[in-house]
């Protein structure tokens, strides 16, 4: 049987998430994957969706709608895969006892302010070397979690092929045992 993968969108949802077909296309057949797009879990529903409008939005209660939501639609142990907004709703929802066997985070925002990591085997964080919302050193040090940064890349580096097809290959490498993930960081 295979393994269950909850994915979480960016804060564009499906709206702007054609590249987000291209993970689901790579890990389908090895995942039974669940999807959320974390607008829909936040309620969000502006009628002028700019960038600066979802973010205050999901800042002013929609991340904490979102983590409400998917704590009582979430309720299998599973892998998590998310991008940016994403991966913070699934840190917090970690927190409060979401039942997760691994959280892989791409570019997520507002971890930095965390000061607990949730509970699961394994924590991967990822996140382009320009990325102003990565958190710094000293955090990754607290928390005791290792960090891959991506030379060259800012924060929607998820939406790259070449960043899709790694960030693919490291999840199907974990649950086919096939090869070592590789754990070094990239500077």
């Amino acid at each position: 049987m295979a393994e269950r993968l909850v994915v979480l969108s960016d804060i564009w949802g499906v709206k702007k998430g054609l590249w987000i077909t291209s993970y689901l296309g790579y890990l389908q057949q090895y995942y039974n994957i669940v999807f959320y797009d974390i607008q829909q879990l936040a309620n969000i529903d502006l009628a002028i969706k700019t960038e600066e409008n979802l973010h205050k939005a999901f800042v002013e209660g929609g991340i904490d709608t979102a983590v409400a939501h998917l704590l009582k639609k979430e309720k299998k142990p599973s892998h998590y895969l998310a991008f940016s907004t994403g991966g913070t709703i699934a840190w917090k929802a970690g927190l409060k006892g979401l039942p997760m066997k691994s959280l892989y985070a791409v570019s997520a925002t507002r971890v930095r302010l965390e000061l607990l990591k949730p509970d699961c085997e394994s924590t991967t964080m990822l996140y382009g070397g320009k990325d102003e919302f990565r958190p710094d050193q000293e955090w990754y040090e607290k928390l005791d979690i290792e960090i891959e940064e991506l030379p060259g890349f800012g924060h929607e580096c998820y939406t790259d092929e070449k960043i899709i097809a790694k960030v693919c290959q490291d999840l199907l490498f974990s649950v086919t045992g096939s090869r070592e993930k590789n754990t070094k960081k990239a500077v």
